[in-house]
């Protein structure tokens, strides 16, 4: 008993903290929480790698004025929309305003309308770069946060998303951004205007009876009339085609890439 009191004694204190340890998961009390994590490198690493509440906010002022500007080009959008809308309307006024007015005034309008559509085909895509930026930091950055995923794709999105402040650039052709805006607002309004304008030949002044009349009120001066109809017919087969063809270009890069609504 002396012996072993001796000995307890003679033995060097415990370090304080030593006794009790917290245990982490997967912790042991052979080797505390503490040496486990010296002990994984990668997950120092990865947690450095990660966005800090400053750059997180950052983040987020960055996406409010991506949207602010995507808002702003849309509104642009539709200007040249309602400018179109409203020519036809005041074509449509003047050309039915009597049985003896001129057809030529819905013909004249398809011009400006088509003028109208150039500059919305030009303004979509610069209203797609803002719109692809604010898609790609829901997608990669917001959607992640939500689910509670991890939003560190080794730096891929980040690069990308940065590469593109770098030296930017549309993200589609004009071609792509004119058969976008052709089949969502101007293949109806040129409808309308076709509708109109061979209603108008048909019903004014007479009701038509034979399809020689048709061509003759179709004349315009020196053009004759099947000339017109050639030049109608071969115009909406070329936007009726544009639309077509874009929309079945567009269906396949949805089905081939796995997230096809990121960059343009």
């Amino acid at each position: 008993m002396a012996m072993s009191s001796a000995s307890e004694q003679d033995a060097p204190p415990e370090a304080p903290g030593d006794a009790e340890r917290p245990l982490g998961k997967g912790a042991s009390a052979e080797k505390p929480m503490e040496t486990q994590r010296a002990s994984q490198p990668g997950l120092v690493a990865r947690r450095e790698e990660c966005f800090d509440g400053a750059e997180i906010g950052a983040l987020a002022h960055l996406y409010r004025g991506e949207i602010y500007r995507s808002t702003t080009w849309r509104t642009r959008l539709d200007a040249t929309t309602n400018w179109s809308v409203v020519s036809l309307g005041v074509a449509l006024s003047i050309s039915y305003s009597s049985v003896n007015a001129s057809a030529l005034p819905l013909l004249l309008v398809g011009v400006l309308i088509t003028v109208f559509l150039f500059l919305e085909a030009r303004r979509y895509r610069y209203f797609n770069v803002w719109r692809a930026r604010a898609r790609w930091l829901e997608i990669n950055f917001y959607a992640p946060l939500l689910m509670r995923e991890s939003y560190e794709d080794d730096g891929r999105w980040q690069k990308r998303l940065a590469e593109d402040y770098r030296r930017p650039e549309h993200h589609i052709s004009f071609l792509r951004a004119f058969g976008r805006r052709l089949r969502r607002n101007y293949l109806w309004i040129f409808t309308v205007q076709g509708l109109a304008y061979f209603g108008k030949i048909v019903i004014h002044p007479v009701p038509l009876t034979t399809p020689a009349v048709m061509f003759d009120r179709m004349a315009m001066g020196p053009a004759p009339g099947w000339l017109v109809m050639i030049a109608a017919v071969t115009f909406y087969s070329t936007i009726v085609g544009a639309t077509v063809s874009v929309y079945l270009s567009d269906q396949k890069r949805i089905r081939e890439q796995p997230n096809p609504i990121s960059m343009g």
